[in-house]
Order: structure tokens, then sequence, then C-alpha cells
């Protein structure tokens, strides 16, 4: 249970959702807890490690840094708890086999444990056990666990024996990996400070796992594969309700406070036979292996701390594993070039591509003692490179190939303003014209759901359609497209999701659907369905104290706002002012009738400091004045508190961005510094697009999604927001290239959302059993304002790794370092060696060259188009005792710069002052 208060569609999970339901923290304080008998344990030091371990089961107790032995990476506090039968951790084995022609057989130390017997220590090793009592009476394997001290590493190795008469197929072999990732009982303070979070690069030999603890502090923990050991899947350890062909599980309650642990897994031929038979494409091919009656084979992992997450692929260098780093990302539209530079203990021998000719990767040389490679996108989709290296180790990088960006924003807007269109229905809810949710599966609206936000337009799972195609308009409008928008906003949303006028002007309802089978009979699906608390009565739905709804209202004021400021006639049935007044109306009205979630950060929350900016740059200082007064009061409030990223969840992902907003606007840097931080603990870089900048979510498959389960989303809305804030922080800092890397990573790992028809899916199902993106768009919409927001080019001069381009192609030319923007909006450039941050309001950028020895910037403009004929610029300089630039044309308005556009490119030479 939770200690942290929360309510509204995420207070309960769906009912047979999670093995565990989360109830207000009352109650949960109310029931009176278990006592467990006290577990002893052998203590040991090794290296930079304290260890303990189970005197009974020999198994892993405590793990912590000596210069911090309150703190352990895995679950001590619950070790009591956590002690009897069913329980996994850290030197258990999973192992599914099975003799010529028969079936598979499953066997799990875990699952009914038995006396171990004690096996001869000393030298390195630090204890040692047979442990094939507990693998079960009929195991044909005799196993054996070593825990070694590794030259100052704490290595867990098994020794599996045949001990059979007949040949035996390894069809899975698995050692569960169990970190302190349970939240229950703790609040945020105690969560960042005592709880880490595990990332996996599921590269084979490559492979290894990264715990970060939630307050992004050093050290962190890397468990590496000992030879022969490769993670070639990252299995969930599922409760024993869920899986219902294995004992490869774990009795801990898995819910909104505990995504659960995971098995290392080195063999998963006998998987892919069963539970995975119906699964997408799995990170790596999967494989077995047929030990000889007699046969031995050793697996196992060590590891070791690196003093903080930015130290990481350090660590892995000094321990002689396979680094490689993936520039701009993983994320490589057909039309951009890419680059990965390898850093091995051998050469690399052989690079294939899955499928075949997928991606290309071609060797161009090296960089400062690392091997480069360039790589071109050739095949739309999910593809895998090999590298195969001349000592037999085998790295796999997990690659996603999009359309060229414009297209995929093209297709996105299209989609949504077409497919996902609902109007002339006669709809009793008021929800016409609308942008609705969609379920690709069944390729039709969702117009009902017993969630019944899904289906009414706001909450998260009900407006992320819709916010999607209002955000695309931001950098991209398109004439018809936000035609329909600005009749779905002024019909639909204001009057009836919004309040028009009156004393609770600008207030939003939680969702214009609800369940009232007596006021409409036979109109729902499914009546065994709509049994839950989900399934909103009128009053309900008619609630307006859900702050979380009032960015995306204020979004779609604010975007048809910019619209009609910077391209004219498109915008049609009011004018600018109109649009820009109805933002502010709704942030007022925010702060006025949803006071307390107000208190926490929202996703899209930055919104708000746009609005603000425009406000003051148009003149409306009486409103501007009020809304920062509102504002600085949640500021204020945030600044006293150590962790501020309380939510409606008992720990969340989505307020850190709009915390970090309003830090930096009230000029509240140490906060912002500890934001950031926080971020990098839950928002890895790692060599796969999947997890690169995957921001940590786990939960939101049962409020948005249509397959509803507890499991790590890939690419989550929280991917593309919490890039917001780390760009901002790489710009004022361009120095710290990790966070450039991460932004990256989770800006476009929101564009693989996006199919080829422009469905953009709520988030992909990470577990192996699935492996696809989930058939319902949901909330994606709320990660795409992320893109949309900061959709970016970046030039960068890296001392590693030379001239880099993030969304663009860099040429060296005798003028200079020229850029090509080819990312989803080419309306704004970082040029890094100068700290000069150049954004259009209006207008598109169509080269960039950068001249070091006098600092100087030509940008070329596309021509004037009917709806742009001026472009809109402004310059801003991020680095301390950077010179400014000013441009050779333009008139200087609302602070940017208005330039004429002609039909020819346009060239503006920014020059140093």
């Amino acid at each position: 249970m939770r200690t942290a208060r929360f309510f509204g569609p995420a207070a309960l999970l769906l009912a047979g959702a999670s093995s565990a339901v989360c109830v207000p923290a009352l109650k949960a304080q109310e029931q009176p807890k278990p006592v467990y008998p006290p577990v002893h344990t052998t203590p040991y030091k090794v290296g930079n490690f304290e260890v303990a371990l189970r005197s009974d089961t020999q198994t892993l107790a405590r793990l912590s840094p000596v210069a911090e032995p309150a703190f352990s990476f895995v679950p001590t506090a619950r070790e009591p708890e956590r002690a009897g039968d069913g329980y996994n951790h850290i030197g258990d084995l999973n192992l599914r086999v099975r003799t010529p022609g028969g079936e598979w057989r499953d066997f799990a130390s875990a699952h009914a444990r038995k006396p171990i017997r004690l096996l001869p220590a000393g030298g390195k090793v630090l204890a040692a056990a047979d442990i094939s009592a507990s693998m079960g009476v009929d195991a044909p394997v005799r196993v054996e666990r070593r825990w070694v001290n590794e030259a100052g590493l704490l290595g867990l190795r098994f020794r599996i024996t045949n001990s059979s008469k007949q040949p035996l197929e390894i069809g899975a072999l698995g050692m569960p990996m169990v970190f302190d990732n349970v939240i229950s009982d703790r609040n945020l303070d105690q969560a960042h400070a005592e709880a880490s979070f595990v990332d996996p690069y599921i590269g084979r030999d490559a492979g290894y796992l990264q715990v970060t603890r939630l307050n992004g502090q050093g050290p962190a923990l890397l468990v590496l594969p000992e030879k022969g050991s490769p993670l070639e899947a990252y299995a969930p350890l599922k409760n024993p309700r869920e899986a219902k062909e294995s004992i490869f599980t774990d009795k801990s309650p898995r819910g909104q406070t505990s995504e659960g642990f995971y098995d290392w897994t080195v063999h998963s031929i006998g998987y892919a036979d069963r539970e995975w038979k119906d699964a997408g494409e799995q990170w790596n091919a999967p494989t077995g292996r047929t030990l000889a009656p007699g046969q031995t084979i050793e697996v196992g992992v060590r590891m070791t701390q690196t003093p903080s997450i930015r130290g990481i692929e350090d660590t892995l260098i000094a321990s002689k594993r396979p680094v490689a780093v993936g520039i701009p990302g993983y994320v490589v539209p057909a039309d951009q070039n890419a680059t990965l530079f390898v850093k091995a203990p051998s050469a690399i021998r052989k690079i294939e591509s899955f499928p075949a000719g997928a991606v290309e990767a071609t060797p161009a040389g090296s960089q400062k003692g690392w091997a480069k490679l360039n790589v071109r996108g050739k095949q739309w989709g999910q593809a895998r490179l090999t590298l195969t290296y001349t000592d037999g180790q085998v790295q796999t990088v997990s690659y996603f190939v999009t359309k060229p960006l414009e297209q995929t924003m093209a297709d996105l807007g299209r989609f949504s303003t077409t497919k996902q269109w609902y109007e002339g229905k006669g709809d009793p809810f008021g929800r016409s014209p609308a942008i609705l949710t969609y379920d690709n599966e069944l390729r039709k609206i969702v117009d009902q759901d017993p969630r019944v936000w899904v289906a009414g337009m706001s909450d998260e799972g009900g407006g992320g359609s819709w916010v999607a195609a209002m955000m695309k308009q931001l950098d991209n409008p398109e004439a018809g497209e936000v035609a329909r928008l600005e009749r779905m906003v002024t019909e639909t949303v204001v009057g009836n999701l919004q309040v028009a006028d009156g004393p609770q002007a600008g207030a939003v309802k939680k969702s214009l659907f609800y369940y009232d089978p007596v006021k409409f009979p036979n109109f729902y699906k499914d009546p065994d369905k709509w049994k839950s608390w989900t399934s909103w009565k009128e009053k309900d739905a008619n609630d307006l104290g859900r702050a979380y709804n009032y960015p995306h209202v204020a979004i779609g004021h604010w975007v048809l706002y910019r619209t009609a400021r910077n391209h004219p006639g498109m915008v049609k049935t009011h004018d600018w002012r109109w649009y820009l007044d109805k933002a502010y109306i709704t942030t007022v009205a925010m702060m006025r009738d949803a006071p307390y979630y107000a208190e926490f950060g929202l996703m899209e929350g930055d919104v708000f400091v746009d609005i603000l900016k425009d406000l003051k740059r148009e003149g409306l200082t009486a409103e501007a004045t009020e809304m920062e007064r509102l504002m600085k009061k949640r500021a204020d409030h945030w600044r006293t508190l150590k962790f501020p990223f309380g939510s409606e969840m008992p720990w969340d992902s989505t307020g850190q961005p709009e915390v970090y907003a309003w830090m930096r606007y009230f000029d509240y840097q140490p906060q912002a510094d500890v934001t950031r931080e926080v971020i990098l603990g839950y928002d890895p870089t790692i060599p796969s697009w999947g997890y690169n900048g995957n921001a940590r979510r786990y939960w939101d498959f049962l409020y948005g999604g249509k397959y509803s389960r507890i499991e790590r989303q890939i690419h989550h809305y929280g991917s593309a927001l919490n890039a917001v804030p780390l760009f901002d922080a790489y710009r004022q800092n361009p120095k710290d290239l990790h966070l450039l890397r991460v932004a990256y990573g989770g800006l476009m790992g929101g564009i693989t959302n996006i199919d080829q028809a422009g469905f953009s899916s709520a988030a992909f199902h990470a577990w192996p059993d699935m492996m696809k993106w989930d058939p319902l768009s949901g909330d994606y919409g709320m990660g795409f304002y992320g893109h949309a927001l900061t959709a970016a080019t970046y030039l960068v001069n890296d001392p590693t790794f030379g001239w880099l381009g993030f969304g663009g192609d860099v040429t060296m030319g005798k003028d200079g370092v020229q850029i090509q923007p080819k990312d989803g909006a080419r309306s704004r450039v970082f040029v890094a060696p100068a700290g000069a941050w150049i954004t259009l309001d209006a207008g598109k950028i169509a080269n960039l060259v950068y001249t070091p020895v006098n600092g100087a910037i030509m940008l070329m403009l596309d021509p004037a188009t009917a709806t742009t004929p001026i472009a809109r610029l402004r310059i801003e300089t991020t680095l301390p005792g950077a010179k400014a630039l000013t441009p050779s044309t333009g008139t200087l308005e609302r602070g940017g710069y208005t330039i004429p556009l002609g039909n020819a490119p346009t060239f503006v030479k920014l020059s140093p002052n």
C-alpha cells in the first residue's frame, strides 16, 4: 500500500488488472502490518560493497555502498516479509528444460525452498552451496552456486550439470534480478532516498543492467555478464495468478507502487515456444543449448559501482565491456544520417542487419579510439544491428527506422483529423465535432469505454488524440486540419468540455462521456463491464477539480492563438486575442476550481510558461501579472520541498517538467538542478530505440491502453515530456552531452509510436510476451506535446566525437560547418559552441552555416507561402559571457524579428555584437 494521497481516475487500479489494489493512505495505515520473524545473515566486504547473504538460503540480502551502509540496492528492509517460498532473490535460478521429443519442464529455486548443501569456500569464493534440492526433487540437473570476490567486484556464478542419462535441452535460463524498486509504504522523500530503478540493455554479450537511485545521485550499480551469460532477454517474474504456464513467478505484489522483478535471461527459446509464440519480434533471436549427460556449463554476473549515472559508459569501458554510442540515437528517419561509435576490447569482425538490409552500417574509420560506423535506415520499423567481435563476443543494437519526419508529421495530422474525426452522429454527450480515441486493432473510433474518460475527450486517456492533432499545428499547420480543430474548440470544447461563462468560466470537466443506463437505455455495450469506479456517473464526469485536464484545453487555445498570430488567414472563427484570452482564463480557472491537484507539477503544464510569456509579449500586463502571481504561489511551495514531484500517483515521472520550468522561470536554479538529476535517475541512455530516453512508466496501460496490465511501457508520454527540461538544461551547459543524448532519445522515441498510416499508439508493450504497440491512441498526445514543443536541430562540437548533428546532417565546408535541419519542425536550431538558441514562430530553416573563427551564423529560410509570408525570429544566447547575435535584416516586434519572405530562399546573417 502507498502513503501518498491520490484520487481521480488514477486512484485505484482497475479491478483484475493487478495483484494489488491501492487504497487511500489512511485506510492503509489503519490495517495492522503482519509481524515476520527476523532473517539471519552473514556479512562480507567486497571492494566498495557491504554485502550480506542469508544464512539459510545464501541469497543476497544486502548490497550497500561502503560509503553509505544505510542504503541498499536490494530490498533489505523487506527481507523478513519476502523470506518464504515464492519470493525471488538475487542468487536464485530459473530453468526450463526438456529431453529430446519431450515437453518443457520448469524448475525454480525460489518456488519451494529446501535446505542447501554448503560447499567449501576460500580464496576469492565467499560462499558456495549446492542448491539442487531447491530446484525440485525430480530436477535433472545439479546446480552449484558461488559468490565470489572478483578483484573487488561481487560475482555470482552458477555451475549447471546435466545429471540425467539423456541429452537435456535448456530452453530458458534466468537469474532473478531483485532490486529495491518498491515504493510501497514510502513517502516521496523516502522513495527518492531509498529506492532504485533498473533499466536493461538487452544487448547479448554487451548487455548490462543499470540500477539507478530515484534521486539521480551516485553511486549507481552495474550488473555485467560473465562469459557465456548474454543478456538475451529480460523476462518479467509475473505474479502466480498471472502466469498460467510457469512457476517462474514472484509473490510480491505488483502495482502502481511496485513494477515487479525480472530475470536476466540467458536462453529464451523455451519462452518463444510457449508464452511468447504470439509476440512481436524480440530484442534478440531466442536461443537454447543442449547438454550431453554429465556436461557442465557456467553462467553468472558480476556487480560493480559507477560513481554517477553520467559515468556508466566510462565504467563499462574500464570493465572491458563493448560500448556503443549512437548519435543522435537509435531512432533513424530514412532521410537522415546517423553514426554509431563503438569502443570494445577487440575489433569488429562482422556487421549484420536484421531484417537484412533494414539498417546499413558502414565502417568509417576511427575517432579518438572509437570505431566509427555510418548508419542509414532503409526499411521502416524495428531493426537489429549485430556486431560480432574478433574475440567471439556478440553485441546487438536495436534501431527503429521512421519515415522522414516531415512525412510523419503530415501522417499524424491527416490521420487524427480524418480517421479520428467524430461528427454528425447525434451524440447525446455533446462530443460532436471531436477527435476521439482510436482502436487501431478494430480500425474504429472508441465512442464508449467503461473507463469513461477514454471516450470522453478529457483526462489523458481521452484527450490525447486531439492534443496531438493540435500540437502538430504548432510548427506544421495545415489549413484543412486547422479548420476542423477550430470547429472542435469553438463548438465542443468551449461550452461543453469547458464552462463557457459565469462564475466557473474556463473550468474543465473530467469527461464529456459518462455512464447512465437510465437516461440512455440500450446504449452501453457489454453491460457486465460497467461495474467499477471507472464508469463515472454524470456528476463525477462533470467534476471540475482535476487540474491535469486544464493544460490539455489550454494547449488547444494557445496553439490556435499562435497559428492566428503567425499564419494569416488560417484561423477564421475568432482572432488571436480571443484564443489567448481563453488560454489565460483556463489557467485562472485551474487555480480557482482545481487547487488541490494544482499543487503538483502537471503533464504539459509547461504550456503555462509559454502562455505567460505570450501575454507579456502582447502587452497584456494585467493578465500577465495575475498569472505570474498565481504561478509563483505554486513555485514557492515547490521550492520548500526536497523532492517536489507529488502527483495523484504514489510516484510519477510527469510532473517534473513543469516543476523544472517554473524553477527556471523564477530563477530557483538549485531546485531546477535537483529536478534535472531526478529525471536522469529514471530516464536512461541505452543502445536501444526502446530504452534510450524512455522515462519510466509502468501503470498507464490501465488507464489509456487496450491491454490493461502493470508493465514497463516503452515511450509512453513521459519520454518526450521529460526531454523538454533536459534540452533546456543542455542549452545552459552544452558540455554535458549526456543531457542531450537522453533528451534526443526521448524526443525521437515518441515518434516510433506513429505508424506508417499516421495512427499514434499510447505506448509499446515491453514484456516479451507481447512486444507490440497498444492498439489504442489513448494518452499519446501528451508526449507529442513534448515532441512538438522541443523539436529542434542541435549542432555540437564534442571533444571526443567531433562535429555532430542531432536532427540534421552535418557537412564541413570552406565557409564553416553546415547543418541541414531535418527535425519535425525545422524552426529551432541550437549552435552549441556559440550558445545560440535560434527559434522561429513562423517560417522554416532550410540550412545553417556556422563559422567558428568569428562566431557568425548564416541562416537560409524557406520561401514564403500563402499562410507564412513572414518569418518571426527569436535569438537567445545561453552561455555566460557569450556575445549576443544580431540579424542582418528584420524589424524588432514582440521580442523577436519580423522578416519578410520572398519567392526564393531568404538569407539572414547573425553576427556577434
